[in-house]
């Protein structure tokens, strides 16, 4: 299973992300690398799921300004301002934005004209330091919902372990 990436689309969400959590943690056993994590959980999300761009902007200046990281997709923008967008509203707040229509949000910064929904959720490591959100867009409306908020922070307590 840990050589492969899933395709999850066919099951419900709740079960998709419980077959994801393990793959994450068999894929990451004796991984301390958090570059290399986000590298993983980019690629086994954006796969599982068939999104349009999956992927982590990393916090480079705190309480100040997130750059693009690893991440699976079209280009992503290469840095957002805390306070800005949903990704940097998600980073500033600290908390979990889902976006049903991205044309809605005010602020909203369009890094691909395709992307129509929004879920970012934030990354705490260890000390419950802020290093980064994990950013989900979908070229369908109203893509993301409450199972992915709880899956998506789940999957993504692997950094505070």
């Amino acid at each position: 299973m840990a050589e492969q990436t899933l395709d999850l689309r066919h099951l419900p969400k709740p079960a998709a992300y419980d077959e994801l959590a393990e793959q994450i943690d068999a894929v990451l056993a004796g991984v301390d690398d958090p570059i290399a994590a986000m590298a993983t959980v980019s690629c086994l999300v954006h796969h599982a799921f068939g999104h349009l761009w999956t992927g982590f902007y990393r916090v480079v200046e705190p309480d100040r300004l997130l750059r693009v990281g690893p991440y699976q997709g079209t280009l992503g923008c290469l840095d957002i301002a805390f306070g800005r967008g949903v990704c940097g509203t998600a980073a500033a707040e600290r908390r979990t934005v889902v976006v049903e229509d991205v044309n809605e949000f005010p602020g909203h910064i369009t890094c691909d004209a395709r992307s129509r929904s929004e879920i970012v959720v934030p990354v705490v490591d260890r000390s419950g330091t802020l290093v980064a959100v994990f950013d989900v867009d979908s070229e369908y409306p109203g893509a993301f919902d409450d199972d992915d908020r709880a899956g998506l922070e789940r999957l993504l307590g692997w950094f505070a372990r």
